[in-house]
C-alpha cells in the first residue's frame, strides 16, 4: 500500500535543498480535522534558511509542489497542508483489503527483534483478584499488538512463587492448616492462613522470627519447607490457569522468583568481586546517590534476599538468553521506584543493556470502600467478576428472546464472549496510568463506548454481507465509494497501522479500543444513511468491500485487546 506520509518527504525533499529525511519525518502533522488535510508540514524551521516569514515560504511551496497522490498542496499560513488523492486512496485500501484480507494492516515493522513481555504475575497462595486485571489485560495487549507488528514476542508470567509470605505461609500452615481443606479450596483456604499469620505477626515478634526463620529454611533447601512451597504453587497455578483460559491468555514461561534462586549467589560474587556492594547495617547495598535514587538492597542482613535481588538476576538472565529489543514489565505504578533502581543497578554494576528494561505503569484499581487487600483478606475474586459479566449477558439474550421470540445459537458461548470481552474493553478504554475504582455498574454498562456495542457492529456487518451474498470474486469499482462518508472510512481503515504503530511505541491499548470505537462509530452512521444492498451490483459490490474491510480491521482490532469478534449477536 502506497505510503503517502513517504510521499509528502519525496516532495519536500525533491524542492528544498538540504533537508533532511528524518527531520521532515519528525516534523509531519496530522491536523485535527480534515477540512486542514490529511498531513500537515510546518515551515517555520526554513525562515532562517529563505529569510522570509514563515507564512509567504509556505505560500510559495504550496505554489510550486505537486504529486498524484495528493489532489492539492495548499499552505494555510505556516503549514503546507497535503490532501489526498481520494481515488488513488480508496483504490490503495480496498485493493489491500481484498488481498490481505484478515491480515490486513500487519506489517513486518518489528521483525528479527525479541520482546518479551512480563505481565499478570500472580502471587502463589493468594487470590486471583480484581486488581490484577490491569497487568492481566495489558500486558496480553501489548504481547498481541507488538506480534501484530513482527516481533518475536516471549510472554511471561513472573510468578510471586518466592520471599518472605511463604515462610509466614509455611508457619501457618504448620500451625493452624488442613491438608484436605486445601485441597478442596485452595486460594480461600490459603487465604484465611495467609490473614491469620499477619494478624498474629502484627502482635508478636516470635511470630515473626518464626515466619523468617522458614523463609530461611525454604532458601536453604529445607525438605519439608521445599515440599510444603510447591504443594502451594501446584494448587495455586490450576485455581489460575482455569481464570487464564476464561481470558484466552496463554504465556510462554511461568519462570518466577524462584526459578532465579539458583542464579542470585553467582550475581552477588559478582557483584562483590567489582566492588559494587556496600555494607550498610549488616546489609549488602548498591549506592545509588549518583542516580539520585535510595540504595537498593540486596542482601539483607540475615542474609536472605530480596525482590529487587531475584529482578536483577532475571533481568541478566532474560538478556543472555532472549537478547531482547525490550524487555517491557507491565506491573503497577507504585513499583516505579522499584524499577529506577533496577535500571540504575544494573547500569552501575555496568551492564550496558540496561536501558532495555521499560516499565509500564499503569495505576490502582481500588473497591468503592477502600483499596484492595490481600493482607486483610479484602478481595473481589476475577473470576467472579468474569462470570457476573457472563450471567449478565445472559440475562439480556434470555429477555431478547422473550421479547423477540427468537432462539439465539450458542448463548452460553456468546455469553461469556461478550460479557467477557465487556470487562476487557473497560479496562482498556482509558490511558492505563489513571487510578480507578472498579464499579459493576459502568464495567457492565451495554451502551455507549463500550465493548459490545463494537462487537455487535461486527455481527451486524456479518448478517449484511451474508444477507448480500458477499464474495470476493465480484467485481467493484472503488472509484464509486466517493461520498465523504465512505472517504472518511476509507481513511480510517488507511491508519489503522499507524494507530498500532502508536499503540506499542506508547504502551497505550487504549489507542486501539478509542480507535474502534470510533471506526464503529462511523460505519453504524454510514449504514444508517446509505442503502449498501442496490440494484446495480457493481455499486453494491463496491459497498459490500468497503463493509468487509471494516468488519476485519474491527476484528482484529478486537483481537489485539484480547477480544473475540462474534458472527451473530
Amino acid at each position: 500500500m502506497i505510503n503517502f506520509r513517504e510521499e509528502i518527504i519525496n516532495i519536500l525533499q525533491g524542492n528544498i535543498e538540504n533537508l533532511d529525511r528524518d527531520d521532515i519525518d519528525k516534523k509531519i502533522e496530522i491536523p485535527p480535522n480534515y477540512d486542514l488535510g490529511d498531513f500537515a508540514f510546518p515551515v517555520f524551521s526554513l525562515a532562517k534558511v529563505y529569510r522570509k516569514s514563515p507564512a509567504l515560504i509556505a505560500e510559495e511551496l504550496a505554489g510550486k509542489l505537486k504529486s498524484k497522490y495528493f489532489e492539492k498542496i495548499e499552505n494555510k499560513n505556516a503549514y503546507l497542508n497535503f490532501f489526498i488523492n481520494k481515488n488513488i486512496l480508496a483504490e490503495e485500501v480496498l485493493k489491500e483489503s481484498v488481498s490481505k484480507k484478515d491480515e490486513f494492516g500487519k506489517v513486518n515493522y518489528g521483525e528479527g527483534k525479541n520482546a518479551i513481555v512480563e505481565y499478570s504475575s500472580t502471587n502463589i497462595a493468594k487470590p486471583f483478584h480484581i486488581g490484577h486485571i490491569r497487568s492481566t489485560v495489558i500486558g496480553d495487549s501489548l504481547k498481541r499488538i507488538y506480534k501484530f507488528l513482527g516481533y518475536n514476542v516471549i510472554a511471561i508470567n513472573h510468578l510471586g512463587d518466592y520471599g518472605t509470605q511463604f515462610g509466614m505461609l509455611i508457619y501457618a500452615y504448620k500451625k493452624w492448616g488442613s491438608k484436605e481443606k486445601i485441597e478442596n479450596n485452595p486460594i480461600d483456604e490459603l487465604l484465611k492462613l495467609y490473614v491469620k499469620v499477619n494478624e498474629e505477626a502484627e502482635n508478636s515478634k516470635e511470630v515473626k522470627d518464626e515466619c523468617r526463620y522458614w523463609f530461611k529454611e525454604l532458601e536453604n533447601g529445607n525438605e519439608e519447607a521445599v515440599e510444603i512451597w510447591k504443594w502451594f504453587k501446584d494448587v495455586s497455578l490450576k485455581e489460575f490457569n482455569r481464570v487464564y483460559d476464561m481470558l484466552d491468555i496463554e504465556f510462554d514461561s511461568y519462570n518466577g522468583e524462584s526459578f532465579y534462586s539458583d542464579k542470585m549467589p553467582a550475581l552477588i560474587e559478582n557483584f562483590r568481586a567489582i566492588k559494587v556492594l556496600e555494607e550498610s547495617e549488616g546489609a549488602e547495598i548498591i549506592n545509588l546517590e549518583d542516580y539520585d535514587l535510595p540504595p537498593a538492597i540486596v542482601v539483607k542482613s540475615d542474609g536472605t534476599t530480596i525482590y529487587l535481588t531475584r529482578d536483577l538476576a532475571a533481568a541478566k538472565y532474560r538478556h543472555e538468553t532472549y537478547r531482547p529489543y525490550k524487555n517491557i514489565y507491565v506491573v503497577g505504578s507504585q513499583q516505579s521506584l522499584h524499577f529506577k533502581q533496577l535500571k540504575a543497578a544494573l547500569k552501575k554494576a555496568g551492564f550496558d543493556w540496561y536501558d532495555e528494561i521499560v516499565h509500564v505503569a499503569f495505576g490502582m484499581v481500588s473497591l468503592e470502600d477502600g483499596t484492595l487487600s490481600t493482607r486483610r483478606g479484602k478481595v473481589l475474586y476475577l473470576e467472579d467478576v468474569l462470570n457476573k459479566a457472563t450471567d449478565k449477558v445472559r440475562e439480556i439474550l434470555n429477555e431478547r428472546e422473550n421479547e423477540q421470540g427468537i432462539k439465539i445459537e450458542n448463548k452460553d458461548e456468546l455469553s461469556q464472549v461478550v460479557g467477557i470481552g465487556a470487562i476487557k474493553f473497560q479496562e482498556l478504554f482509558n490511558g492505563r496510568i489513571k487510578d480507578y475504582v472498579f464499579d459493576w455498574d459502568k464495567t457492565l454498562s451495554f451502551e455507549g463506548e463500550t465493548g459490545p456495542y463494537v462487537q455487535y457492529v461486527h455481527a451486524r456487518i456479518s448478517s449484511l454481507l451474508k444477507k448480500g451474498q458477499f464474495d470476493l470474486n465480484n467485481e467493484f469499482d472503488s472509484s464509486l465509494l466517493n461520498s465523504e462518508a465512505e472517504i472518511n472510512i476509507i481513511r480510517s481503515l488507511y491508519n489503522f497501522t499507524n494507530v498500532v504503530i502508536d499503540a506499542h511505541e506508547k504502551y497505550e491499548p487504549y489507542f486501539i479500543t478509542r480507535y474502534v470505537v470510533e471506526l464503529a462509530k462511523n460505519f453504524n452512521k454510514y449504514y444508517n444513511q446509505t442503502t449498501i444492498l442496490v440494484d446495480d451490483e457493481i455499486l453494491k459490490n463496491s459497498r459490500l468491500v468497503l463493509c468487509y474491510s471494516v468488519k476485519n480491521v474491527i476484528a482484529q482490532a478486537l483481537y489485539l485487546l484480547g477480544i473475540k469478534a462474534p458472527e451473530k449477536m
